[in-house]
């Protein structure tokens, strides 16, 4: 199997109409793209709307990305704007966010690190645990996990309850190291 494209590469390619290009940076970036949306409180359609807006303003802008290695980056914040612009339109009121539920800082860092290790540790797993948590993540039903993984739709379930329970034996393992 050859290496994966770079942004970079894929950038131009896919402003050029490579179809594989666009297949592989919504390969790589997708499933980031659902998480930072449904990190943001939105429901699984409302997700879709914010990544699907994501998309399209990579398309107007393919020609003005001026860091392809940052498209990943790009994506993510891209993502988070269109889902805080759906949920602005959804709230009545004049702040689309109640302060006084908002964390304190010291809870968002402790949080912040606390996903930060989860993920190193789902990194550490062999495939298809790692591909298929990632997959789970971004909140994408049994039947694309399927597809995606090329299992059968009857083994997602099962082969998940597996994987996380190799998360849980490693977190528990680095719980009782620290």
């Amino acid at each position: 199997m050859p290496d994966p494209r770079q942004p970079a590469e894929l950038l131009p390619a896919a402003a050029s109409g490579d179809q594989s290009a666009w297949n592989e940076l919504e390969a790589r970036f997708g499933p980031r793209m659902w998480a930072v949306a449904r990190a943001c409180g939105l429901n699984e359609p409302d997700a879709a709307d914010a990544v699907q807006g994501a998309w399209l303003r990579l398309l107007e802008h393919l020609h003005d990305i001026s860091n392809p290695a940052g498209v990943g980056a790009w994506l993510a914040t891209t993502t988070r704007r269109e889902a805080l612009l759906l949920i602005r339109k959804a709230k009545p009121g004049p702040a689309p966010f109640d302060v006084t539920h908002d964390p304190d800082p010291e809870s968002a860092v402790l949080e912040a690190d606390g996903n930060r290790m989860l993920w190193k540790t789902v990194s550490t797993l062999k495939e298809p645990c790692r591909s298929l948590l990632t997959l789970v993540a971004s909140d994408l039903g049994s039947r694309q996990v399927a597809v995606r993984l090329g299992l059968p739709i009857g083994s997602v379930g099962p082969t998940r309850a597996r994987c996380l329970e190799k998360l849980r034996t490693l977190i528990s393992l680095q719980e009782t190291v620290q």
